[in-house]
């Protein structure tokens, strides 16, 4: 029996999970996640072909943390696994500064550095380390593998990752770092099956979701992107504002007397869609409303697309191609088609049935720029990394 390999994916409030064979062709065998962590948290586990196994409360107690829930989730998944070893985890880590451009294996040395990044991302990169931490105490003779969403983006020439800040800043580690990586790579090894113009050309991938994020990038290579020292910046989304003149924060700190706090949850948790719509931060529940301001939000999140999509075409210096993924990108056909009609001035003509039928390729036959839907998979490129890093059984993403 194949031994597994656990990928984790540690939120605010959830803990994701998938288990791949080492050997098998690197074959799903589960998937699911702890979510309502610190209210009411519940265990979900799916079978490899998606089949439903077990969807129910995990403890009555709503001070579960982090820890505690990987403890359960582990009883849970060892009880599924069987006789199934797992031979390693690897975790999605958000941060990894400019030290670690490339997955590695984590020591306390390496755990210690980045705890030292929290800073950086102080939404996700206490969460990320969480788990890491708790299996070195629980397993620690498994090894783990921490790989990063701002790897991908080192590749980006020095002028692209500069603020105009004096230097010593920079040198000081405050930079554009971008984020959503691991999508992005893996978008980028399967892209020479689906398009090898798109592969070695000049491609946008519009990453969609609640988090949301352009990427430039070239001959597979991350050339620019949207987000910038933190999350936060670039495309409007779920909860947060994106691009914002630093101007508004110091106006909101001297006149309106808010502090640090106070500016940190309105940039990050009541902005974006949520906020221009008062309504929610799901794009479907946006979609379906009749509300006013459901449409305004909706409005100003493509609107900001379209703008930097014009930006990311501007540091590839043309267009062939536009790769939309990401919750929104692969399923709110009414997104895409309205960004795809904003970008016809680079070239792209959509193919409404295709659009609306969410098929691969949704640019007709005339459009010079090809656009197509292709479901990310992190959890994946996560587990293929972990396996090249502790020379398991190679396979592909």
């Amino acid at each position: 029996m194949s031994d597994a390999i656990l990928v984790l994916n540690a939120g605010s409030s959830s803990l994701k999970f998938s288990a791949f064979a080492v050997e098998d062709n690197g074959r799903l065998l589960a998937h699911g996640q702890v979510d309502g962590i610190g209210n009411v948290p519940r265990f979900v586990l799916h079978d490899g072909v998606g089949t439903l196994i077990e969807d129910r409360a995990l403890a009555d107690d709503e001070t579960l943390d982090h820890e505690r829930a990987l403890d359960l989730l582990m009883q849970q998944l060892r009880r599924w696994l069987g006789g199934q070893r797992i031979a390693a985890v690897g975790h999605r880590v958000v941060h990894g500064g400019t030290k670690f451009t490339s997955p590695v294996v984590v020591t306390t040395n390496v755990l210690a550095e980045l705890e030292r990044l929290v800073p950086l991302a102080p939404l996700h990169q206490p969460h990320n380390l969480s788990p890491i931490r708790r299996l070195m105490q629980s397993m620690p003779t498994v090894p783990q593998v921490a790989c990063f969403d701002t790897a991908f983006h080192r590749t980006q020439p020095e002028v692209a990752q500069r603020y105009a800040l004096p230097r010593h800043w920079y040198d000081a580690g405050i930079l554009r770092y971008g984020f959503h990586g691991l999508s992005y790579e893996y978008i980028a090894s399967i892209l020479p099956g689906v398009d090898p113009r798109a592969a070695t050309g000049r491609t946008i991938i519009a990453h969609l979701g609640n988090g949301a994020s352009l990427c430039a990038v070239q001959n597979g290579r991350s050339i620019a992107t949207t987000m910038g020292f933190t999350p936060t910046d670039g495309l409007m989304m779920g909860t947060r504002c994106g691009q914002l003149d630093p101007g508004v924060l110091l106006y909101l700190l001297t006149y309106q007397k808010m502090d640090a706090a106070a500016l940190e949850h309105l940039i990050d948790r009541e902005s974006g869609l949520l906020g221009v719509s008062g309504l929610s931060s799901d794009m479907r529940i946006l979609l379906a409303s009749q509300e006013p301001a459901a449409r305004e939000a909706i409005d100003l999140f493509v609107y900001r697309i379209g703008r930097e999509i014009g930006s990311m075409a501007a540091a590839l210096g043309g267009l062939d191609a536009i790769v939309f993924t990401g919750g929104i990108g692969e399923h709110a056909a009414a997104i895409r088609s309205q960004v795809c009609r904003d970008a016809a001035w680079l070239g792209v003509s959509l193919d409404d049935n295709a659009n609306e039928s969410n098929e691969r390729c949704i640019s007709d036959a005339e459009s010079r720029v090809t656009a197509w839907i292709l479901p990310t998979n992190e959890e994946l490129m996560t587990a293929h990394h972990t396996r090249r890093i502790l020379k398991l059984k190679e396979t592909s993403p």
